[in-house]
Formats: C-alpha cells, sequence, structure tokens
C-alpha cells in the first residue's frame, strides 16, 4: 500500500496550478470579450469587404483561423475551470476532517468561481463559433453564386 504522506511532493505540484489556472480562465473570458467585438465587426463591416474582394481562398484561410480560436476558446477554458475545481477542493476536504469547516468554505468557494470562469469563456466561444461558422458559410455561398453567375454571363456574352 502507497503511503500517502509520501506523496506529499504531488500534492505541492498540483497546488501549484491552481494560481496558473485562475490566470488563464483570466485570461480566456477577456479574450471571449475580445473575440466577441472582433465577431460583431466581422458581422457588420468585415464580412462585407471580404466578400467584395472576390478572393475564396483569403476568405477561407481567414474563415479556418478564426473558427480554430473559437473552438480553442470552447474547449480549453472549461477543462481549465475543471481543474481549478478539483484542485482546491483536496485541501478543502483534508481541512474540513481536521476540523476546520472555514477552508473547506473557502475552497468551494474558489472552485465555484473557477467552474464559472471556465464555463462563461466556453460558452463564449461556443457562441463565437457557431455563429461564425454560420457568416462563414453564408458568405462563401454567396461568393460562389457570384462566380457561378459571372461565368454564365461570360457564357451567354461568348454564344
Amino acid at each position: 500500500m502507497i503511503d500517502p504522506h509520501s506523496l506529499g511532493w504531488l500534492h505541492d505540484a498540483v497546488s501549484w496550478l491552481l494560481v496558473p489556472s485562475l490566470a488563464a480562465l483570466l485570461l480566456a473570458c477577456a479574450i471571449a470579450v475580445v473575440e466577441a467585438g472582433i465577431a460583431a465587426g466581422e458581422r457588420f463591416h468585415g464580412l462585407r469587404r471580404l466578400r467584395d474582394s472576390g478572393n475564396v481562398a483569403q476568405v477561407q484561410a481567414i474563415a479556418r483561423h478564426r473558427l480554430e480560436r473559437a473552438d480553442l476558446l470552447a474547449r480549453i477554458p472549461p477543462m481549465l475551470g475543471l481543474m481549478a475545481t478539483i484542485i482546491p477542493l483536496g485541501p478543502g476536504l483534508a481541512a474540513l476532517g481536521a476540523g476546520d469547516p472555514a477552508q473547506l468554505a473557502s475552497a468551494v468557494t474558489v472552485a465555484f468561481d473557477a467552474t464559472v470562469l471556465g464555463l462563461v469563456a466556453g460558452i463564449g466561444g461556443l457562441v463565437i463559433g457557431k455563429l461564425r461558422r454560420r457568416w462563414y458559410e453564408e458568405t462563401l455561398e454567396a461568393m460562389e453564386d457570384a462566380v457561378e453567375k459571372g461565368a454564365e454571363k461570360v457564357a451567354e456574352k461568348a454564344a
């Protein structure tokens, strides 16, 4: 049987991850706000300019890049939130066993706050990604329709 006291280094290493996880969650929330602003700009101005440029390859490259960012934002913060939820619960439960419910309450508060931050950023990424995916599909379809109409006009003139 493994002596739990011999694994104190593991607990120390995992505990060290809490602050970076919380910092990353705050950063992810800020990135979600920035991405929402970029998406609003895309919707009201940027996509029209891209469509009017007629460069399908450029639109596809931009779409792929921006959709990847939104997908990462939808996936990574919830995982970080779960990690930052679980990390403080171990010491909190140990404190409860030692008769210190105040430390458990503090740990649970940090855990729930981390969960909320992860979900907020993840939901933002999910919504932005879904909207962008639809907007870029519509833009590319409109560009393809314009190319087809242009080709039909050229064929009519040649005939």
